[in-house]
């Protein structure tokens, strides 16, 4: 794989050269081509884009409801790496950007005035405006965040695998994803994120550039906007030079900082009563109305307006999914799979929920109820709508500053985190590549923001977003499939019911300094032989000191007699081990090493061990583990079992788990070698 680094990086980087050369050198036709190329796409494929996000949504609902929402993502016994507050605040801060500071107004605006169903400014328009904005923010988007962000934190941290896109193909592709096809897979996902990060950019100097004329600090131009990009880009370049947590994290800090501020000023000095209590109804009737807007296509009335919103958000989100996946993918170590989809779907929608009622209900209050003024503006400038906005609260000079520095700042932490993940992706999973190529791919992602403004403004932004999500949503399908298929190999067994009907032995019991009778002494007044917890709960009559002497006499009794089950088996355990497990584990030693594997067997008093070395480093391990079964005994202590009705098992434990366990006497050396080469087989799958 390292030989092909240098291969990904020198193909990904002479593309997009290519195409901001040639974006920069033949500007008119370029934009005729873009705009040519929306329209085939949204024509001939609309349909799919629909239904595929559709589908995603379905997806990740079913993983979380489904009996994997118990994995984890990393080892069973792995805790989460952050807490839920800071992991939430974290997913926050991933799904703000500078889109949502460009649409937080000028989406429910242009809904208001121009609705694709309703009359134009009427009530029922300003309540469908905020039902549309809700679906194009909410959880369709979140669910395609999710199906990238849980496959990389599953493969990753669980399986071990680089942090990248082809990763989540492995159960698919096998080794292939260490060669072209691999590089192919991620090749699509860089493109997807340099050219979903370049819509951002496009708006956010768009923005920025409005902003910057309502403080009279400079006019509306594409060539301001340019210079802006360029200007940004060289401090995301400097950002990047700092590392990641010196620079995104306190740029990230301080924004996020920011932009509360700025929510809470506009909350607090714009109509709060209205907004809360359409914040409640705006949830409704977004939930009423999921399932017809999920499917619609505007199959009988053209799709210019799903070509222009629906369509642009989608390819939006799917391309910038490789960009938001790995993060929230990075922070989710830890978590279970249903821990992961709930937060990542529901936290963030909720929150942008109510971002958006601030700001969007905000401003058609204002038409409805006010001076008006913000249909004209979003009509004639888009970018500027949130400035005329903003111009009708309390302090409007300091206010319209704070967004232009959050749009600033965000525009800084884009270019950074996005140059970053470019060059993970790139780099073969490498979380920390060197800082020229950070420095490099923010120049890149720029550049490629200023040839889409100067070729087309805003269609060439929306272009570029849906043409690049066609390929990649295919890839998603795939590895919706191919963690369903990974998950499938998986233990079914609840947490903490792991060892099933076979269970393994306490040590015996020592004497205790409390003065309770062990096993073999007289029992406490009352008991029965029942099992001591059913004792406890029927008895309310007894001393609650008699019930617990009770139980710790039944236990100890239980332990004892355990034991000496155990001593009574070994015999059979040490012929099993003798003549069956460490022949057949030896045998499969030798045929590994025959085939260019290392190998070691190992073995104690209760199984053997076969371990496969590969470049000297542990690559899988495959254990045989002797127990005794106990079926009455702790229920029915009075019972004495014979020697012959002690049952010895041996159960096989891999990596992902415990297997099944078998009576000595059925799991032959023929046996051993299947387990052993359907297990070696899948995890060589992975």
């Amino acid at each position: 794989m390292r030989r092909s680094l240098p291969i990904m990086l020198f193909v990904a980087t002479g593309l997009i050269v290519l195409v901001v050369v040639l974006g920069a050198l033949f500007a008119e036709p370029f934009g005729r081509t873009m705009e040519r190329l929306q329209g085939f796409l949204v024509g001939a494929f609309g349909w799919f884009y629909v239904l595929a996000v559709v589908a995603f949504l379905v997806f990740v609902l079913w993983l979380m409801l489904s009996r994997f929402g118990h994995v984890r993502l990393g080892r069973d016994d792995e805790s989460p790496e952050y807490g839920f507050f800071t992991w939430f605040a974290m997913l926050f801060s991933a799904g703000m950007g500078i889109g949502l500071i460009f649409y937080s107004v000028a989406e429910p605006i242009s809904h208001f005035a121009d609705p694709p169903r309703a009359e134009p400014q009427s009530l029922q328009a300003a309540n469908d405006a905020m039902v549309i904005t809700f679906f194009h923010w909410g959880l369709h988007a979140w669910a395609v965040y999710v199906v990238v962000g849980v496959c990389l934190a599953y493969f990753h941290f669980r399986h071990g695998l680089p942090l990248t896109i082809r990763s989540t193909l492995y159960p698919i592709l096998g080794q292939r994803v260490h060669g072209p096809l691999g590089s192919a897979v991620d090749l699509l996902a860089v493109f997807g994120t340099v050219f979903g990060l370049a819509t951002s950019l496009g708006l956010g100097a768009m923005q920025f550039n409005a902003g910057l004329a309502h403080l009279g600090v400079a006019g509306i131009s594409v060539s301001n906007q340019i210079m802006l990009i360029a200007i940004i880009t060289l401090l995301a370049s400097i950002s990047a030079a700092t590392g990641l947590n010196r620079g995104i994290r306190r740029l990230s800090q301080l924004n996020i900082a920011l932009a509360l501020l700025l929510l809470t000023a506009v909350f607090v000095t714009g109509p709060t009563l209205f907004l809360l209590s359409s914040y409640v109804q705006n949830i409704g009737s977004y939930a009423a109305s999921l399932i017809e807007l999920s499917f619609n296509t505007d199959a009988y009335i053209g799709t210019e307006w799903q070509e222009a919103w629906t369509m642009f958000y989608w390819g939006w989100w799917i391309s910038w999914s490789p960009f938001v996946g790995m993060f929230i993918a990075r922070v989710s170590r830890g978590r279970t799979i249903r821990e992961f989809v709930a937060g990542v779907l529901l936290a963030p929608s909720l929150i942008i929920f109510f971002w958006m009622v601030v700001f969007g209900n905000t401003a058609i209050h204002f038409e409805l109820h006010g001076t008006g003024g913000m249909v004209e503006a979003v009509r004639a400038d888009i970018s500027t709508v949130i400035f005329v906005m903003l111009e009708e609260l309390p302090l409007a000079s300091l206010s319209t500053l704070v967004a232009v520095v959050v749009v600033a700042i965000f525009f800084v932490t884009s270019a950074d985190s996005g140059s970053l993940v470019v060059n993970i992706l790139t780099g073969g999973g490498d979380p920390d590549p060197p800082v020229y190529r950070r420095a490099i791919g923010a120049v890149l992602i720029g550049a490629v923001a200023a040839v889409l403004l100067l070729t087309g403004g805003l269609q060439a932004l929306q272009t570029a977003a849906i043409t690049t999500a066609m390929p990649f949503s295919i890839i998603m399908i795939l590895i919706c499939y191919s963690l369903s298929r990974s998950l499938r190999s998986e233990r079914l067994v609840p947490p903490g019911a792991e060892s099933g009907s076979a269970t393994a032995v306490p040590q015996p019991a020592t004497p205790s300094s409390s003065g309770v009778p062990l096993a073999g002494a007289t029992p406490p007044e009352g008991y029965t032989g029942a099992t001591p917890r059913v004792l406890a709960a029927a008895d309310r009559q007894q001393d609650w000191r008699q019930q617990l002497k009770t139980v710790i006499w039944g236990y100890e009794r239980y332990a004892r007699r355990a034991a000496e089950h155990r001593t009574e088996a070994l015999p059979r355990i040490q012929q099993f081990l003798d003549e069956k497990a460490m022949p057949a584990l030896e045998r499969i030693r030798a045929e590994l090493e025959r085939n260019g594997r290392e190998a070691a067997v190992e073995r104690d008093s209760d199984g053997a061990r076969l371990t496969v070395w590969r470049e000297g480093q542990e690559e899988f391990n495959f254990n045989i583990r002797c127990l005794v079964r106990e079926p009455l005994t702790f229920a029915f202590p009075e019972i004495n079992l014979e020697p012959d009705q002690v049952h010895p098992r041996a159960e096989i434990v891999l990596p992902t788990g415990r297997t099944g366990d078998w009576a000595l006497d059925e799991l032959s050396r023929e046996k051993i070698y299947d387990e052993f080469v359907n297990a070696y087989a899948h995890w060589m799958g992975w």
